[in-house]
């Protein structure tokens, strides 16, 4: 432990802030202490150490993104699943879940089980071949194999075979020692395969596999339709086939006798080995014959398994074959058994499937069970042994991306009956109809750790709705579902505002706040609506109150002295607290005018304004809206936070600043954030010029969305870009399959510079052209339309020394870049000359990106950090051409932090639109003089400022529900460098002061005379433990670009550091860990960083995350126990961890997929059977692939890589060293003692042995004279 003493400053500057931004601490090096003279002093004891910290993947959770291959293992009973990034997970019975990532990120293409062995053979699209090692709870690889000269097109391991065969592009098959993964002399070449006299090429090698009557005999396909038996001991061919239609795949019957081949043109072909010459049977399952006589051209059968069964006719099962002519239907699984013909509509397409048999032994009757089917969204296992084929209920949470992730949310220890109630409430409404047998992938072992506590993980989506998940010992169970959107009417197309909102995903979730323990949860919508829920184990009847808030003008817009001479725009602080306000009615606000005015103040969806049964659950109470104006769509709420004790909601937006009443469902402050300030402005802004009409103002507001549309009819989409690729459109999903799920890869050319161009092409290119926000181009909502303001842009045009231009954007999933010109806004515009845009796409992206100074292909860093908060700030003179102001030198850019929200920004002198960009309600001093903590509302802006806004709660219950809530004119304002994204409050000893918060109560229960239901209050004074130490908090705040550690009430400056110069922080939050506290944050560029409190001295640094994406950044969020999660693909959710404490208990969490299990024995065919059926003899396949027989393969052929499975292996035994000598001490004293005990047992032994042997010569003796008769 190291103890830190600090000297406080109780003297305070004049000018507000003064003591902060301007001292020469403040701009000391990172994490330098600041002395003030002040004899008070304080003992802060830190315990956390850099041996405290370690980061590690724990798990992941989800379908995998882009599946490409399968393969499971009947005896383990596990199943596994390759994706195009080289993934691979592996699932056994529900918590056995492991992910492997091959390092290359080359795609799986096919995966074969050691079956029974504990070990799994990857073929990759790089050609080359892993051995995985499964028998560590962290699977491994154990060797590679690499192909130079040849591709790999099909992998074939025979059951308890250590020679795998593979085949290549070039139609040679070779043969591979898997356990030491060296490449056998004995090769298949295809030109001895097939006859001398054919003149072309059979194509590709696309099936091999052993008879099952004779292991000596190898089946090879080719795709171009020949089909060859290879005698593996005379080296020659027994029999080839020629089709005329190419072949996908081929399945045998168990006796070896007949086999069944899919093909192209979607027929299948039965082949008897007796005569070779012809198929015995032709058939097109799905093509009828037409009037003309001819059939059906049919789509290829892509896989065909041919299965019998003991008890009932053979099961042939494919996937495909379906004729052309039916045009969109969807992907079908179609079960022919005997004469019944069962066809299985599928939601994706299938990407492989797989049945499951009851015996490994391919020449005993299979005897099918099941299905597996692997789509490229979900996965599903088919019951085979019920008439109708029920589907089992997937116990893995596969069903993330139902509909595209937008945002999540993270709490661990949470209260522990939180889980159960969700779960009971959940429970109700599961879907029916599914298998009552056990799901049949039951192999592995998992057991719950000592190490547990409740977790809660929240998803926000697209359409609206919300999941709530356990989360608890790294595993992901699904509690409860939300859906927000019935809160709403269904917007109506052509009627009122309806008309002019896209119908596609208006209801996204934009962000969560959840109070787990008075169960209090609001939503924030991409519609600029919130809505907040009240938790009930009852049904009731409920009408949602609306409150429409209009945070939407800026003061200067005065379009004539007779439209606004009486009209304020912006109420005074409290105006409308004193008087609750019914939902129809509103309070001044910003933006109130006329009567005409408010015709037009509807907001994006309407509230169902009737009473509506409810479910037991979350029940929605209260609905705040932005509406229209003048025209004009709301900006997207940027910062949202709610304290039940309170009873107070605030949000925010780059227009100012709302606070609610949700118990009076009243607005208690509607301001914006220039407003705010007062007099303690602490930036000299210049005044604007009224902007010149109405209309010109629709073209900067909603900003963060970017598909155009006619002005007239004021369409505007809101999209979260490309990071669900779960597109229609399989060009797109093709283009987009080849790269890395967790990167996102921008082109790095810049052009299109508008200042170069005249005057009006500039205009018109800002009117129309969104900056950085791509991200946002698949999650359509109501109301947004993208500019940006000439003058803004050649802000934007100088970033790092770089000329750039924010309206030429990166493409994105391989769309052609809309050429910008005169008429670049008609073309950008959606036409039929413009490929459409793909619905809803996941997430959680509204913003950001990497770091310029280390990524390629952004306009601007200022934008993405606009991003990230779902906010744009604008220059003085929007519609003004002026001559640009930026930084000319790196250095000037950099000194500027008390001016710039970053180093590629021009002067704040230019910017109004200052962003609220974080909220925390708590008790704090709101002003110097204070001497007791009241209710405080903490503002963080985009500015890097600081405000403090004192409120005034009535104590007394029942006036609370009455007496109105007061607010007082700003308080303290303090200052830092970049956009300020968290704060935290600790006591003077160093302790988490959490925030005060009302005890959960059922307002729908019934009512118990002796026991009424009053609001219980929990509150935590922040100093309530400083008896020796003075009254006071600590106040941490994290911006984008520090940290500093403020002592209130003083607004002393104790600690400060420059988190990163080169980046910027994306998430940062206070959070518990090993018993103390410290600030976890994650940077742009990838590096997730811990500093302790309050010193702010550095902990760790550890560069995680190569390239960071969007989605990474958009929801990656921190939580209590070091532990952390993002949405690493648009359907996996990857959980880290970065305490020493949890990485070193790992291995207890995780579960075993390898468990020692018997082979079933083989089948006994008897002697008929076997003589009859001519089963061969034992093969040899050592004496026939060895290096004695076959000799050595071409060392330019493949190369042979030693992987780190066994270094890995030692290295977890060696973890576990310690451990195993305690417990072999104590078996050591166990079987001494068992010793021990032996040798008193043998002594009773003997002891006994002799007197037997002493009573028996007795005995003798009496009877060695005696007769026969005498006896």
């Amino acid at each position: 432990m190291k103890k830190f003493r600090k000297v406080l400053d109780g003297l305070t500057t004049s000018s507000p802030g003064g003591g902060t931004i301007g001292s020469p601490s403040c701009g000391s090096a990172a994490g330098t202490p600041t002395t003030a003279p002040t004899p008070k002093e304080i003992d802060v004891q830190e315990t956390l150490v850099s041996e405290n910290f370690q980061l590690c993947k724990t798990v992941r959770h989800g379908f995998p993104y882009q599946p490409t291959a399968l393969a499971f293992d009947p005896v383990q009973k596990i199943l596994a699943i390759g994706s195009r990034s080289g993934g691979v997970r592996i699932l056994g019975r529900p918590g056995v879940d492991c992910f492997c990532q091959h390092e290359s990120g080359a795609a799986v293409l096919q995966l074969q089980f050691l079956i029974n062995e504990g070990a799994l053979v990857t073929a990759c699209a790089d050609d080359t071949l892993h051995l995985w090692n499964l028998r560590q709870r962290r699977p491994a690889i154990l060797h590679s194999l690499k192909f130079n000269r040849e591709r790999i097109t099909f992998c074939h391991l025979p059951f308890q075979s250590k020679w795998l065969y593979v085949g290549t592009e070039r139609g040679n098959t070779h043969v591979v020692n898997i356990e030491s993964f060296i490449l056998s002399g004995y090769v298949i070449m295809w030109n001895k395969a097939i006859e001398l006299s054919t003149k072309t090429h059979p194509g590709p090698v696309v099936h091999l596999s052993d008879s099952p009557k004779d292991e000596g005999k190898l089946l090879v396909g080719f795709e171009s339709g020949t089909i060859v038996q290879w005698d593996l001991r005379a080296k020659k061919a027994d029999f080839r086939i020629y089709y005329d239609e190419a072949i996908h795949s081929v399945s045998w019957h168990h006796e070896g006798k007949q086999f069944m081949c899919s093909h192209s043109d979607g027929s299948l072909t039965l082949w008897n080995l007796r005569n070779t010459s012809k198929p015995i049977q032709v058939t097109f399952p799905h093509g009828k014959i037409q009037k003309d006589g001819r059939k059906e051209s049919c789509k290829p059968i892509l896989k065909v398994d041919y299965k019998t069964s003991r008890n009932s006719e053979p099961f042939v099962i494919f996937s495909g074959g379906l004729s052309y002519d039916k045009a969109g239907r969807r992907p079908t699984l179609t079960i022919m058994h005997g004469k019944a013909i069962t066809v299985l509509e599928m939601d994706y397409p299938i990407v492989e499937f797989m049945t499951l048999c009851e015996t490994p032994y391919n020449n005993e009757v299979q005897d099918p069970y099941a299905v597996v089917v692997l789509l490229e969204k979900d996965l599903i296992v088919v019951d085979l042994t019920q008439s109708n084929f029920p589907v089992f209920e997937n116990p893995y949470p596969m069903d993330i991306h139902e509909s595209p992730v937008t945002c999540t949310a993270y709490f661990a220890d949470c209260p522990p009956d939180i889980i159960p109630v969700l779960y009971s409430i959940g429970a109700k409404h599961k879907k029916t109809g599914y298998s009552q047998k056990e799901w049949p992938v039951s192999g592995g072992m998992w057991t719950l750790g000592s190490h547990t506590y409740p977790e809660v993980i929240i998803t926000g989506h697209a359409d609206g709705s919300i999941k709530f998940w356990d989360g608890s010992a790294i595993t992901l169970q699904m509690l409860y579902k939300l859906k927000t959107s019935k809160v709403f009417e269904k917007p109506k197309q052509n009627e009122g505002r309806a008309a002019e909102l896209v119908d596609d995903d208006p209801f996204a979730v934009q962000m969560v706040s959840w109070c787990p323990q008075s169960r209090i949860f609001c939503v924030v919508g991409i519609s600029a609506h919130i809505i907040l829920y009240r938790f009930s184990k009852y049904d009731a009847n409920t009408q949602i109150v609306s409150l429409e808030v209009r945070l939407q003008c800026d003061p200067e817009d005065v379009i004539s002295p007779s439209e606004n001479e009486n009209n304020p725009c912006f109420s005074e602080p409290h105006s409308g607290s004193h008087s609750p306000q019914p939902h129809h009615q509103h309070p001044a606000s910003p933006g109130s005018g006329t009567p005409e005015s408010f015709k037009d103040c509807t907001p994006c969806l309407k509230v169902k304004d009737r009473a509506v049964r409810v479910p037991p659950g979350y029940q929605a109470e209260l609905v705040i809206q932005l509406p229209w104006m003048d025209g004009e769509p709301p900006q997207q709420i940027s910062s949202l936070d709610i304290n039940s004790a309170y009873g107070l909601l605030a949000f925010g937006n780059c227009n100012g600043l709302a606070v609610v009443d949700y118990l009076q469902k009243t607005i208690l402050l509607c301001m914006s954030t220039l407003d705010l300030y007062g007099a303690a402005d602490p930036y000299q802004r210049l005044t604007r010029s009224p902007r010149r009409n109405r209309q010109s103002t629709s073209e900067f507001c909603m900003r963060g969305l970017s598909n155009f549309y006619s002005d007239s009819k004021k369409r505007i989409r809101t999209s979260y870009q490309s990071l669900t690729e779960l597109s229609d459109n399989q060009q797109s999903v093709d283009t987009e399959r080849s790269k890395s799920p967790t990167s996102v890869h921008y082109p790095t050319s810049l052009h299109n510079d508008p200042r170069v161009l005249p005057e009006p092409v500039a205009s018109l290119r800002a009117s129309h052209c969104s900056p950085v926000f791509y991200l946002l181009d698949n999650v359509k909502g109501p109301g947004r339309k993208l500019s940006l303001p000439t003058d803004l842009k050649t802000n934007l045009d100088h970033v790092n020394g770089h000329c750039t231009s924010p309206t030429s954007q990166p493409c994105s999933a391989g769309k052609p870049r809309v050429p910008m010109g005169p008429e670049g806004p008609r073309l950008a515009r959606r036409g039929p000359g413009r490929p459409p845009f793909r619905k809803a796409q996941s997430a959680a992206c509204m913003e950001i990106s990497l770091p310029v100074s280390h990524t390629e292909g952004f306009a601007s860093r200022r934008a993405m950090l606009q991003q990230l908060h779902g906010v744009t700030m604008y220059s003085h003179d929007e519609h003004h051409t002026t001559t640009s102001y930026c930084w000319s030198d790196r250095e000037s850019r950099e000194n500027s932090f008390s001016r710039s929200r970053s180093s590629s920004v021009s002067s704040i002198d230019r910017d109004t639109k200052e962003a609220i960009t974080t909220l925390q309600f708590g008790e704090s001093f709101g002003r110097k003089s204070d001497t007791l903590p009241t209710p405080c509302l903490w503002v963080g802006t985009s500015l890097g400022v600081i405000l403090l806004i004192p409120m005034s709660i009535p104590t007394d219950l029942e006036e609370r529900m009455e007496e109105p809530v007061t607010i007082g004119p700003c308080g303290a304002v303090l200052m830092l460098k970049g956009s300020v994204l968290r704060f935290g409050f600790l006591d003077c000893m160093g302790a988490l002061v959490p925030n005060p918060y009302e005890v959960w109560r059922d307002l729908n229960a019934p009512e118990d005379p002796d026991r009424p239901r009053k609001r219980k209050l929990v509150h935590y004074s922040p100093s309530s433990s400083q008896d020796t130490c003075g009254e006071g908090h600590l106040a941490i705040v994290c911006s984008e670009r520090q940290a500093k550690v403020f002592l209130m009430p003083s607004q002393s400056c104790l600690f400060v550091h420059n988190i990163t110069e080169s980046s910027f922080v994306l998430r940062a939050d206070v959070v518990s860990v090993c018993n103390s506290v410290c600030l976890a944050c994650f940077c742009a560029n990838g590096h997730v960083m811990t500093l302790s409190l309050p010193s702010l001295r550095p902990l760790m640094d550890v560069n995680y995350l190569p390239l960071t994406d969007m989605r990474i950044a958009r929801t990656f969020c921190f939580t209590n126990g070091g532990q952390a999660l993002y949405l690493s693909s648009p359907t996996e959710i990857q959980r880290i961890t970065y305490s020493q404490e949890m990485y070193d208990n790992l291995q207890e969490m995780l579960g075993e997929l390898f468990t020692p299990t018997e082979t079933p024995e083989a089948q006994n065919r008897g002697f008929l059977k076997g003589f009859f059926g001519g089963n061969a003899h034992t093969f040899d396949r050592e004496e026939l692939f060895g290096e004695a027989a076959a000799g050595k393969a071409s060392r330019s052929l493949a190369q042979h890589i030693p992987g780190q499975g066994g270094v890995e292996g030692m290295k977890v035994a060696a973890s576990g060293a310690v451990g195993e000598l305690a417990r072999a001490r104590i078996a050591l004293d166990e079987r001494g003692q068992r010793l021990g005990e032996l040798e008193e047992r043998t002594a009773l032994m003997m002891t006994s042995a002799e007197s037997f042997s002493k009573h028996a010569h007795e005995l003798m003796l009496k009877c060695k004279d005696k007769k026969w008769y005498q006896f």
